[in-house]
């Protein structure tokens, strides 16, 4: 335990997406990647659309990844933190994940202390964007009414129509989001220069949602990190013992 030091980041692995070949291989690739980082790791931070869909009803969970369910627990089983942040395509998360992996679920932006630096996490996604579209599906996805209703659908329905609706958003999204837009006009960029000019203690805001790579500079104090994702760049960031913050791939 006294070796590990290191806490990472990776968001957008996106697993079971039919815009994979081989969706299996993905899994696969990425829990190699968590296999690598077990002696250093000290937690794990997966910030949002780990899945390309999960609902979970009252006694089913969705069928597969079950390699990445049994790393995950080994991790935990051997004291590495790892928390789970819902993404926009990963939203419905209940209770399956604390009770049966030890994972910590968060469903809201989440301010760590880490190697004794302040952290703002979350996966991106509804933070600095004000479109009225977006704002009602957020609302849809999010609303226990709305839930409960989709719960009543049959899985075998409910499944189908998910992962036909998600191959549809993640190829048209993949053409809107392959570019970094500048800082006059990214959401999560804007977002964060927004909140520091209040909050100057953070000292990293790190993001997911956006398929990009950024290490941007908002202030002499203050980072931005948007990591990527695991459909293109299959990257992830770190943080050392010393609270040094690096992206890599």
């Amino acid at each position: 335990m006294k070796n590990r030091t290191k806490i990472y980041f990776a968001s957008d692995i996106h697993l079971g997406s039919s815009v994979f070949e081989d969706a299996g291989l993905v899994e696969k690739r990425f829990v190699r990647w968590l296999e690598s980082i077990l002696p250093d790791a000290k937690a794990l931070f997966l910030l949002g659309d780990i899945f390309d869909y999960w609902f979970e009803y009252k006694y089913v969970i969705p069928k597969g990844f079950a390699r990445f369910q049994g790393k995950i627990a080994e991790m935990t089983d051997q004291g590495i933190e790892v928390h789970f942040f819902t993404g926009n395509h990963d939203v419905w998360f209940f209770d399956y994940f604390p009770e049966e992996l030890g994972v910590v679920v968060h469903s809201k932006p989440y301010i760590a202390d880490l190697s004794g630096k302040k952290l703002f996490l979350a996966h991106g996604d509804g933070l600095g964007d004000d479109s009225g579209s977006f704002k009602l599906i957020r609302y849809l996805f999010h609303s226990p009414v709305c839930q409960k209703m989709y719960a009543w659908i049959h899985p075998r329905w409910s499944s189908a129509f998910a992962h036909r609706w998600s191959k549809h958003s993640r190829v048209e999204g993949l053409k809107e989001v392959s570019d970094y837009m500048g800082e006059a006009k990214e959401h999560l960029v804007l977002f964060a220069k927004s909140y520091v000019r209040q909050h100057p203690e953070i000292d990293y805001f790190v993001f997911g949602h956006r398929h990009i790579m950024l290490d941007l500079m908002l202030n002499k104090k203050s980072r931005l990190l948007i990591i990527g994702d695991w459909l293109r760049f299959f990257s992830y960031a770190v943080l050392d013992e010393n609270g040094d913050m690096s992206l890599e791939m």
